[in-house]
């Protein structure tokens, strides 16, 4: 018994010996770069890391948040920054038991707003709908019980609100609608709003049901409550954004034919007869010679000129046939399908075209069965990016002759006419007799006329053949249609509900400047490599997201998409952000965007998303856009916090400029030069790239303040490959352009973002020298003062060290070959260098998500002695680490050993 007792012993002894060897290993001596490390979703212990003590509790209790003179937002006579999350669908519902520890938990982790987001999914099982009616008139009882205690809860702990009218609802015929809106995708049902009043209706009636309810748990009405922050009309969507997108041009024709009613209406308004009409639209446009841009349009010579692809395992056969009346026909025979449409393609490449030129595009095409294939122009080199909108072609079974008008939206000296979508179905293709002649276009069809309103609307396809004048028109018309929706609907809510919160419509870039600028405030929307899906949208097992660091990739950041939106004298805010999984380099999220919005002196930012309804308690990402159970991006929520929201680093100072008013942005996109996603903006006129780097970047509006002082772009001359803000506390550095850092070095904050391994940062009273990591040197690396004013005069640190995080069993792949990258254990101790599309296809893992131990070594001048320890997954202490001190300055390392992200400075009081 006795030696049996000591041979238990024994082995206990073992155990603990080979359980603090793991734990004290470091890399290079047997240790594991990645360790299992997740943060607690009902976590709210009170500690060095929370900031719930920075809230003003309850939200709301200091007045309405208003926009003051300098046209950012205030509460309670000072400055307020939102930094928020979006919580979606199902999760906005949450179990009261869980309510309370979700509000808990954000405020502890600096948020304090949530835009509320998806509560209308019609792909929900539950959401503010009530089911049993049949239709989306009614409001789910329990659904709203449960939002209501939410928002209680959320503002009694600091946390304000932003509620969405139109996100996601699916109208049908139950709603008293024409049977034909069944037909519509959800999507393109919001399009019908600015000239249906039908569709109209709802939304204001939805409004009403929501907006005027009286929470039982706060006494209040939305909109009354000063915790609602925001109200926003319509998600991602504009009626010029719509037919951009080739939304009117699929809608069934009674809704079409509302549309070209109201046209020809608009018409006789402004000309009065089919003559004036005519006259107005000619115009007296210097003709333009025809000149044939393809040399072999006709396949005489068989391919000469022509390329035609394939990719990602798609099989397709070509050659050249006969066609009738002698003409000769490129076949091709589509056996097997990649996995999107584009991977049968052919083109033509080799074109100079000249922004805002416009080309009339003609060919004669059949195919064994009913095909859609889209014709554009195109790059003919990398980035290979979109020179035209794309028009879709339907084709039948029979010849037939197609016309098609593109217009160039910039310059390029190697263009290409691009037919695609062969990929999208198997099937055999003919196409013959290609004609590519720039255009005048034509005022009016044949047998058109204002008298009997039988001016047709304009398809996207052929909206290039016609001339300038009659485009000018047409955009003009939908710009009013849209322009007076998001003005109703505003007056709507302010002065028929008494909606005391901030009212927006949507997004620039679903919308112009100057609609958006006539309402309280400016929204954008940003991600960095949002997940594509090339074949079905939100397949599952068909997407990938392209693996870049968005620190390499200056002229393409979400920093100058977003700051070239920003509107003069506006609250600009970011509602949707986010750099989806499995991107590696995804740590990178918050405190870039946190650090240049502070620069520019935005006003509120939301990652997307927060939460799920069924798995709070995860313990991993468990997909693309998570931030709750993804522990990287929710630490570095606190330094963003310090960031942004705590003003932790000073706005530009000089700020460039450009005007652009409603003629202008009519004008734009008239002549081609804007998309759908890329409605006017600063990028239209002048402002480079890298200009909101170093300035303050906004567009004056047509009926918006003068700004006091501001450049000119031409007065901006900016020289890389090392952009340092005028303020000096940021600085992006791309002279490697394989391994970009940027750097902030502020009175409360400092960060290495990006490819700092192997190298030391002075940051004055502190140095950094960084290890190798995973990621070929590449990590997240934050100092930040909690309590004290600056790096000179301190009591409370917190270091957060992060780098690559994968889900346990998780396999990462290269998406074209299915090669694997990476895969998820605690063993990975190297990943290659790949910045193409990646994929984990429908499996992520499981629990618990493994996160990179940066090593790393900080030096921090110091009179005092300074404690630091390494704390565990709730920010509570575990471990203490060795400090030294050196002469002036205290040192000490970190790294994997300690199995943390973040680390607790204490400076000793004397």
């Amino acid at each position: 018994m006795k030696k049996a007792r000591w041979i238990a012993v024994g082995l206990i002894v073992v155990v603990i010996l080979a359980l603090l060897s793991s734990w004290l290993l470091k890399p290079g001596e047997g240790g594991e770069k990645l360790f299992a490390f997740y943060l607690p979703w009902d976590d709210s212990e009170e500690n060095v890391v929370s900031l719930r003590r920075w809230l003003d509790k309850p939200a709301g209790s200091l007045g309405y948040v208003h926009v003051g003179q300098d046209g950012h937002l205030y509460v309670g006579g000072k400055r307020i920054r939102f930094l928020g999350v979006n919580i979606c669908g199902g999760a906005t519902f949450p179990e009261k038991e869980e309510a309370e520890k979700i509000a808990s938990r954000l405020a502890k982790f600096g948020v304090n707003i949530v835009r509320f987001h998806h509560m209308d999914a019609s792909w929900e099982t539950f959401n503010i709908f009530d089911r049993t009616f049949g239709n989306t008139r009614h409001l789910n009882k329990e659904a709203l019980d449960r939002l209501d205690y939410f928002v209680a809860q959320l503002k009694e702990n600091g946390i304000y609100v932003d509620l969405n009218l139109l996100v996601s609802r699916r109208f049908s015929s139950a709603d008293g609608l024409l049977t034909e809106i069944d037909a519509v995708d959800w999507k393109d049902q919001q399009v019908l709003g600015f000239f249906v009043d039908q569709v109209t209706e709802l939304e204001k009636e939805y409004a009403r049901q929501l907006l005027t309810h009286r929470n039982p748990y706060t006494g209040l009405t939305y909109a009354e409550d000063p915790a609602v922050a925001f109200v926003e009309t319509v998600n991602e969507q504009g009626l010029l954004h719509g037919w951009l997108g080739g939304v009117v041009d699929r809608l069934p024709e009674v809704f079409k034919q509302r549309l070209a009613e109201g046209w020809n209406n608009h018409l006789k308004m402004r000309y009065g007869s089919t003559a004036e009409l005519a006259q107005a639209w000619d115009g007296e446009e210097e003709r333009i010679p025809e000149v044939e841009f393809l040399e072999n349009g006709f396949f005489e010579a068989g391919l000469d000129g022509w390329t035609v692809e394939t990719h990602d395992g798609a099989v397709a056969s070509y050659g050249i046939v006969e066609a009738p009346s002698g003409l000769k026909a490129l076949e091709i025979q589509v056996s097997s399908v990649g996995s999107a449409g584009w991977h049968v393609q052919f083109n033509y490449p080799g074109l100079e075209v000249k922004t805002e030129e416009n080309f009339l595009v003609t060919f004669r095409a059949r195919a064994d069965r009913e095909a859609t294939v889209s014709v554009s122009l195109k790059q003919a080199h990398e980035p290979w990016q979109d020179l035209s909108s794309a028009a879709g072609v339907e084709l039948t079974t029979e010849w037939k002759e197609y016309e098609i008008a593109l217009i160039a939206s910039d310059s390029d000296e190697n263009a290409r006419l691009d037919i695609s979508n062969l990929g999208a179905t198997t099937g055999t293709y003919q196409f013959s007799s290609f004609s590519m002649k720039l255009s005048q276009g034509y005022s009016l069809r044949e047998g058109e006329s204002l008298e009997d309103s039988s001016i047709a609307i304009f398809a996207l396809g052929e909206f290039g053949t016609r001339t300038i004048a009659a485009r000018m028109d047409w955009v003009g018309f939908l710009y009013n249609l849209e322009e007076e929706y998001f003005k109703d609907m505003y007056r709507y809510a302010k002065e028929e509900l008494g909606v005391k919160a901030l009212v927006f419509g949507t997004i620039v870039g679903c919308s112009t400047p100057n609609i958006m600028a006539e309402l309280d405030a400016v929204d954008t929307h940003a991600y960095w490599h949002h997940p594509a899906f090339p074949g079905v949208a939100w397949d599952s097992s068909n997407w990938y997201v392209t693996n870049e660091p968005m620190v390499n990739f200056l002229d393409d950041s979400s920093v100058s998409w977003l700051a070239l939106k920003r509107v003069y004298g506006k609250p600009h805010l970011v509602t949707e952000y986010n750099h989806p999984a499995p991107n590696m380099y995804d740590a990178e999220t918050a405190i870039i965007l946190a650090t240049y919005a502070a620069l520019q002196d935005w006003d509120g930012l939301f990652l997307f998303d927060y939460g799920s309804k069924d798995n709070w308690d995860a313990r991993q990402i468990r997909g693309y856009f998570d931030i709750d159970q993804h522990p990287v991006k929710m630490a570095t929520l606190i330094p963003a916090h310090i960031i942004f929201a705590s003003g932790g680093i000073r706005p530009a100072y000089e700020q460039v400029i450009v005007r652009l008013d409603k003629q202008k942005e009519r004008e734009l996109i008239a002549r081609g030069r804007a998309r759908a996603w890329n409605l006017p903006d600063g990028r239209y006129l002048g402002i480079g790239a890298a200009a909101p780097l170093i300035h303050r970047t906004a567009i004056s509006v047509e009926y918006g303040p003068d700004p006091i002082e501001s450049l000119d772009p031409q007065e901006v001359s900016i020289v890389g490959p090392i952009f340092r803000s005028d303020t000096g506390e940021v600085v992006w550095n791309v002279s490697n352009q394989e391994k970009g850092v940027l750097l902030v070095n502020a009175s409360r904050s400092i960060a290495v973002v990006g490819f700092g391994g192997r190298r030391s940062f002075d940051f004055g009273g502190v140095l950094v020298e960084l290890g190798d990591t995973l990621l070929d040197d590449w990590s997240v690396t934050s100092l930040t003062v909690m309590e004290g004013q600056s790096f000179t005069d301190w009591d409370r640190l917190l270091l957060i060290a992060a780098g690559y995080a994968i889900n346990t069993g998780m396999s990462v792949s290269d998406y074209e070959s299915g090669t694997a990258l990476a895969f998820g254990s605690a063993g990975l101790t190297e990943v290659g260098r790949f910045n193409g599309g990646i994929t984990c296809g429908t499996n992520w893992g499981g629990a618990p998500t493994l996160v990179e131990g940066v090593p790393m070594t900080v030096r921090i001048r110091a009179e005092q002695d300074i404690e630091v320890w390494a704390l565990d997954n709730k920010g509570e202490r575990t471990r203490e680490v060795l400090v030294s001190t050196e002469g002036d300055y205290k040192t000490f390392s970190v790294g994997p050993e300690y199995r943390t992200l973040w680390y607790e400075l204490v400076a000793q009081k004397s």
